[in-house]
C-alpha cells in the first residue's frame, strides 16, 4: 500500500510539470510548422540538386560555397554524390580561397579521410592562414604515419616561425602537439573547489573531446555550491558543442572552443535556426564591445594575463583551456548558449541525435509542435530558469573537456556523463 506522502509527492510533481509545460507552451514560432519545415527542406534540397549540376568555375564559386554548406545542413544523400564530389575536387584547386574553405568544411563533415590528396595540394599552395590551418587539421585527422607527421610538423613549424603572433597558427601548433603527444590534463577537481572564483556565478559545460557526443551543463552558484533541484538532486541537462563542420574551435563556425566565456545576460533571437527560447549571451576576449539587453556597455577586452588569472593555478599552463582566448583573438564572435528550431530528423542516425549541430554554439534539445508552432519540451528553458534561480546570466561559462574512456560516457543519456562529475561534487 502506498502512503499519503507518496501520493502527495506525485501530485506536486504533476502540478510542477504541468506548470512548466504551460509556461513552455507559451513560446511559439511559425518556423517549426510542418508546412514551413517542408518548404525549407524542399528549397534547400532543390538548391543542392541544382548546384551539384553546375561546373566549378570562377563565376560559380558562390553556388558551390552554398552547396558545400547546405549538404551537411540537411544531411543530403544521393547515389551519385561522391562521384560528383570526386570531379569537383579536381576543379576546387583552381577556385578562390573562400570556396576552398567551404570545400574543406564540407569534406571534414562528410568525408573526413577520403580527400587527403586534394587537401594536401591545397595546403601546399596556400597563402591564407585560416585556409592553411583548416587543410592541416583535415590532414592530421587522416593519418598518423610517421612520414606524414614529420611533414605536418615541418610545414606547421615553418608557418609558425614566420608568424608566431597569429592566434590560428598558435592553436594549430598546439593541435599538432596534442594529436601526436599525450597532453596530460591536470586534475579537474580544482574547478570544483568552492574557493575557485569566489562570489561568482559559473556555468560549466562539461564536454567530450569527441564532439560527436553531447556533454552536460551545470550551474555553480556564487556561494561555491552547485545548484540543486527542489528534490535535492543536482541540476544538469544535456548540451551539444559540435558544429556542422566539426572543425576545431579556433576556426570560424567550428566547434565551441574549450575555455572561459563571459556571460552577458539573457536575450531572445529571431534566427531561423535558434528560435525564440531565451538564450545566454556570451563573449570571448577580443570580441568588440557591445551594448547588452540592459543597454549597458559590455567590456570584452581581456588580456592573456587576465584570462590566466581566471583559471585554477594547476590549469594555468595547460594550453587547451586557452581555446576561447585564442578563438577570440582569431576573430570568432557570437558564440552563445541557445535552443534549436532545426528539424532534428535531418540527423537521425548520428551519434548526437536528437541534438542538432550549430555554427559553433552550445545547443540544448527542444521539441516543437509542428501543428501549432508551440514549444512542447525545452531543456534550454530549464537551463535559463535554473540560471535565473542561481542569480542570473552574469559571471562566466566554462567549457571543459572531460577525459573518460568508459563506453557509457559516450552516450546520449546525460546521467552517464553526470556519473563522472558526481564524484567531484559536495
Amino acid at each position: 500500500m502506498y502512503s499519503k506522502k507518496y501520493f502527495y509527492c506525485i501530485f506536486l510533481l504533476i502540478v510542477f510539470n504541468n506548470k512548466i509545460a504551460a509556461q513552455v507552451s507559451n513560446i511559439f514560432t511559425k518556423d517549426v510548422l510542418k508546412e514551413n519545415r517542408s518548404k525549407f527542406y524542399k528549397t534547400v534540397h532543390s538548391s543542392i540538386v541544382n548546384g551539384l549540376k553546375l561546373p566549378l568555375t570562377a563565376d560559380r564559386d558562390e553556388n558551390w560555397i552554398n552547396t558545400f554548406y547546405n549538404i551537411p545542413l540537411i544531411q543530403y544523400k544521393s547515389a551519385g554524390l561522391q562521384k560528383r564530389i570526386n570531379v569537383i575536387s579536381k576543379a576546387v584547386l583552381k577556385s578562390t580561397d573562400d570556396c576552398k574553405k567551404a570545400y574543406i568544411n564540407f569534406v571534414n563533415a562528410y568525408y573526413p579521410t577520403q580527400y587527403y590528396k586534394t587537401v594536401k595540394n591545397i595546403a601546399n599552395d596556400c597563402n591564407d592562414v585560416k585556409l592553411f590551418a583548416m587543410a592541416m587539421h583535415y590532414l592530421m585527422n587522416c593519418t598518423n604515419k610517421q612520414v606524414d607527421v614529420d611533414w605536418f610538423t615541418k610545414k606547421i613549424d615553418s608557418a609558425y616561425n614566420i608568424n608566431n603572433n597569429n592566434a590560428i597558427l598558435h592553436e594549430l601548433k598546439n593541435e599538432l602537439y596534442s594529436n601526436y603527444n599525450k597532453t596530460q590534463q591536470p586534475p579537474i577537481d580544482a574547478f570544483f573547489d568552492t574557493t575557485y572564483l569566489p562570489n561568482t556565478i559559473l556555468v560549466f559545460s562539461f564536454q567530450n573531446k569527441d564532439r560527436n557526443y553531447p556533454g552536460i551543463v551545470m550551474i555553480r552558484k556564487a556561494d561555491g555550491n552547485f545548484l540543486k533541484n527542489d528534490d535535492g538532486s543536482f541540476f544538469y541537462t544535456g548540451q551539444l558543442a559540435r558544429s556542422l563542420s566539426n572543425m576545431p574551435g579556433y576556426i570560424t563556425n567550428g566547434n565551441t572552443p574549450e575555455g572561459i566565456f563571459k556571460m552577458n545576460g539573457f536575450d531572445t533571437s529571431d534566427n531561423y535556426f535558434i528560435g525564440p527560447t531565451t538564450n545566454i549571451q556570451l563573449s570571448m576576449p577580443f570580441e568588440a564591445s557591445r551594448v547588452n539587453i540592459n543597454n549597458e556597455e559590455v567590456d570584452t577586452t581581456w588580456t592573456l594575463e587576465q584570462y590566466k588569472n581566471l583559471l585554477p593555478q594547476s590549469f594555468q599552463n595547460y594550453d587547451p583551456i586557452y581555446g576561447s582566448y585564442y578563438a577570440g583573438k582569431a576573430g570568432r564572435t557570437e558564440i552563445i548558449a541557445h535552443g534549436t528550431t532545426v528539424n532534428s530528423t535531418y540527423y537521425k542516425g548520428k551519434s548526437y541525435y536528437p541534438y542538432t549541430p550549430t555554427a559553433g554554439c552550445l545547443a540544448t534539445t527542444e521539441l516543437w509542435n509542428e501543428t501549432d508552432g508551440s514549444l512542447q519540451k525545452s531543456n534550454q528553458y530549464l537551463l535559463t530558469q535554473a540560471l535565473q534561480k542561481a542569480g542570473g546570466a552574469k559571471g562566466y561559462l566554462i567549457v571543459l573537456e572531460i577525459y573518460d574512456n568508459s563506453p557509457e560516457y559516450y552516450s546520449l543519456n546525460p546521467s552517464f556523463q553526470f556519473k563522472t562529475i558526481k564524484g567531484y561534487l559536495k
